[in-house]
């Protein structure tokens, strides 16, 4: 049966499945190894590695989400490559924290999302418009507005939600860093905290051009 999808995001899509599944074998491997270690402790169900693991990569699920909106809709190739980008990092790292889960024998979701956060209600970006129970995530009504979003609207739509996305992925990767987890949990978190800083200045000085900029130089082509 043929797919539904454009070949740019069949592309992607077959790329975000080839390196997840690269990732799995090496990352379950480490985690094997971890277990072993003397003193090593299995993390249980109600910890803070346990809950991260869940919710950041509930969390990564909407952010690559969006980057397929904007990768297969936007005309400009900065906006394509930055949406590709974190769509295959984070899917990656959504495969790392569900081969966690399977090491440490403990089921992919949990009761109460952000139970691990000591006061999740009071972080930043937890409640916008009172659908979202993540810091920074998307509502159904600005997913489904980026959808129908066109061209620039489109590029200013992904840029302002994906900058939001990110400073609320930080604050979860700085509490569960607060927590002292396992080494391969702050390992990966600390990754993600720098790569995603990156991420964010680059997304702060596109979104600066996006908004100023009338003209082509902004790299987003006319029809």
């Amino acid at each position: 049966m043929a797919s539904n999808e454009p070949q740019p995001t069949r592309n992607l899509l077959r790329r975000l499945a080839l390196r997840a599944g690269a990732l799995l074998l090496v990352l379950a491997v480490g985690v094997a190894i971890g277990l072993l270690v003397p003193g090593a402790r299995t993390p249980s169900d109600s910890s803070a590695e346990a809950g991260f693991a869940r919710d950041m990569a509930t969390h990564h699920a909407q952010a690559v989400e969006m980057s397929m909106i904007a990768y297969a809709n936007s005309a400009s190739p900065e906006v394509t490559t930055l949406a590709q980008d974190i769509a295959l990092t984070q899917q990656a790292q959504i495969g790392t924290m569900r081969a966690w889960l399977t090491a440490w024998k403990l089921s992919p979701t949990g009761r109460e999302p952000m139970a691990w956060m000591k006061t999740p209600r009071d972080m930043p970006g937890m409640d916008h418009g009172g659908a979202a129970t993540m810091p920074g995530m998307a509502t159904k009504a600005e997913l489904d507005s980026l959808r129908r979003a066109a061209g620039r609207d489109l590029d200013i739509a992904f840029t302002q939600l994906m900058i939001r996305h990110h400073e609320g992925g930080i604050t979860m990767v700085d509490a569960v860093l607060a927590a002292e987890p396992r080494s391969e949990v702050r390992d990966l978190a600390a990754q993600m905290r720098a790569g995603q800083d990156a991420e964010l200045t680059a997304m702060r000085d596109l979104l600066h051009r996006l908004t100023t900029d009338n003209s082509a130089e902004n790299g987003v082509r006319g029809d």
